[in-house]
C-alpha cells in the first residue's frame, strides 16, 4: 500500500495516520508562516515505510511505541475479575515469591518402603539436597564441630528427637572427643545407598545446631 502526497507538502507519521495534531516545523525561512497544505489523498503507511517531505517531523517517541511491555489479558483473568479486585486498590500488594531452602529439601518427601541402591552417578545427584554432608564409599557421613561434650551430647539428642518414628536411622551417631559429632547413614540391606538416606539426611540438617558450634571471634 501506497502514499500519495500533494506536490510541496509535509506530512507527519500521524497525519498520516487520520490523526494529526502534530508540530511540523519547517525546513527554512521560506517555509515560516506558510500554510501547509493538507494531502489530496492519504492512505495508511505500512510498517516500516518512510515519509519524506520538505519539513522535519517531530514525534514522541512514547506515543510510537504506546504501552512499551504490555499485553492483552488472558481469557482466565478476565474470567477471575483480577481487575475489579486490584484496579484502584492503592493497598494491593505484590509480591514475588521465591521458594526457600526448607520448601525444596528432602526432608518433606516422605520414606521409600522399597528404596533401591542408587548409583554412584545419582548419589551425587542427591548430595546437592543436602547440606554438610559427603560420599564415603557407600556410606553418607557428617561431622559437626561443638562447643564440648555437654553439647555433643545435646545435638545427638536433637537428632534422635527429629529423627523419632521415622523407620530410618543412621548406622552412626556419636560424639568424638574432644569436640565431634559424627552421623553416618547407609542402607548395608541393599549394599549401599538409598534415597531414604538423603531423605534422613535432610531432616537432620533441619535440626538447630547455632547455639551448640562453636562462637566465632570477631577481630576489631
Amino acid at each position: 500500500m501506497k502514499m500519495r502526497c500533494t506536490p510541496n507538502s509535509s506530512v507527519t507519521f500521524f497525519e498520516a495516520l487520520g490523526l494529526g495534531g502534530v508540530a511540523v516545523a519547517g525546513a527554512g525561512a521560506a517555509g515560516v508562516g506558510k500554510e501547509k497544505k493538507k494531502p489530496s489523498s492519504i492512505s495508511t503507511p505500512l510498517h516500516g515505510s518512510s515519509i519524506r517531505g520538505r519539513g522535519r517531523v517531530v514525534v514522541a517517541m512514547a506515543d510510537i511505541l504506546g504501552d512499551f511491555g504490555a499485553r492483552d489479558p488472558f481469557p482466565e483473568e478476565i474470567e477471575s475479575n483480577f481487575g475489579e479486585k486490584t484496579l484502584g486498590n492503592v493497598d494491593t500488594l505484590h509480591r514475588i515469591l521465591i521458594p526457600t531452602l526448607s520448601v525444596l529439601s528432602l526432608s518433606r518427601v516422605p520414606l521409600d518402603p522399597n528404596p533401591a541402591a542408587l548409583s554412584h552417578e545419582d548419589a551425587r545427584k542427591l548430595l546437592h539436597k543436602v547440606v554438610g554432608w559427603r560420599l564415603q564409599q557407600d556410606t553418607l557421613e557428617c561431622v559437626w564441630k561443638v562447643r564440648d561434650e555437654a553439647c555433643g551430647q545435646e545435638l545427638i539428642a536433637r537428632i534422635n528427637k527429629a529423627l523419632q518414628g521415622a523407620a530410618h536411622a543412621p548406622t552412626t551417631l556419636a560424639f568424638h572427643p574432644p569436640n565431634q559429632v559424627l552421623a553416618q547413614l547407609g542402607s548395608p540391606s541393599v549394599g549401599g545407598l538409598t534415597v531414604n538416606d538423603f531423605i534422613i539426611a535432610a531432616k537432620i540438617d533441619q535440626v538447630k545446631t547455632q547455639d551448640l558450634i562453636p562462637k566465632k571471634r570477631v577481630w576489631a
